[in-house]
């Protein structure tokens, strides 16, 4: 929700768009990135430069199809910060489908009827605070259930310590809890249950899309590959982390 406070914090008076990194954002992100290779031509533009025209696109919605992945390095940071462990024991998995924006290859998109939208669904998993794990990008046809078990197995690699998953009643049967040694908790609406909810703990992965929809490139689904849809919702993750971890204390 865009209160005064929120509209304050992104503020970007001094900087050449609303999008720039300040200088913290900046010394945070840069240890993240390459550095110049030997080979090949040299660079023409500054990194941060570049960075910031990456942002403007994901945060107005220009074309643009390449962008860096920082969510684990920023996730370990962030989690750190608060005074967790680097390495989470808990997640939350949740899909979201996005709308198609009308581009795209033949065959790169289908049709959700539980939701009614055709285009590509976003799988996600997130720690109990909110913060991006791990995420796909699938035509919206692929139930939410085959996502969470690619997530699960693909979780053990970058957080081989999780143990307990909460997850909605897409995720139950044998397919997603013998999928891994992780527990699959499914939390059930509360009986007689009529239209939204908040339920418990699984309003934190909602927030976290919340978060995210703040970006208008990620309104719809614009982007002509997966991956390239993938790459801006990661993107849009880590950036909310940066902003975070940025702020003086």
């Amino acid at each position: 929700m865009w209160t005064p406070a929120a509209r304050a914090e992104l503020a970007r008076e001094n900087l050449p768009y609303a999008s720039s990194l300040t200088d913290g954002e900046w010394a945070l992100i840069a240890p993240l990135l390459p550095a110049p290779s030997r080979m090949g031509r040299p660079w023409r533009w500054p990194l941060r430069a570049i960075l910031d025209g990456i942002q403007y696109v994901l945060r107005t919605g220009c074309a643009w199809r390449h962008l860096p992945r920082l969510a684990h390095a920023l996730t370990l940071a962030d989690r750190e910060r608060a005074g967790r462990e680097a390495s989470p024991t808990g997640a939350i998995l949740d899909a979201q489908a996005a709308r198609s924006g009308g581009v795209g290859v033949k065959g790169e998109r289908g049709y959700d009827p539980a939701r009614r939208v055709v285009g590509r669904k976003r799988h996600a998993l997130t720690d109990t605070d909110g913060r991006l794990l791990l995420a796909a990008v699938s035509t919206a046809d692929r139930h939410d259930s085959h996502g969470g078990v690619a997530l699960l197995q693909a979780s053990r690699r970058l957080w081989p310590f999780l143990a307990h998953c909460f997850a909605d009643q897409a995720y139950q049967g044998e397919r997603v809890g013998n999928a891994t040694a992780i527990t699959v908790e499914i939390v059930r609406p509360d009986k007689g249950q009529k239209g939204f909810a908040v339920q418990p703990r699984r309003w934190v992965i909602e927030r976290t899309f919340g978060w995210i929809a703040r970006c208008r490139r990620l309104a719809r689904d614009y982007e002509a590959t997966p991956s390239s849809a993938l790459a801006f919702f990661v993107l849009a993750a880590a950036m909310i982390l940066v902003r975070r971890i940025a702020q003086p204390l």
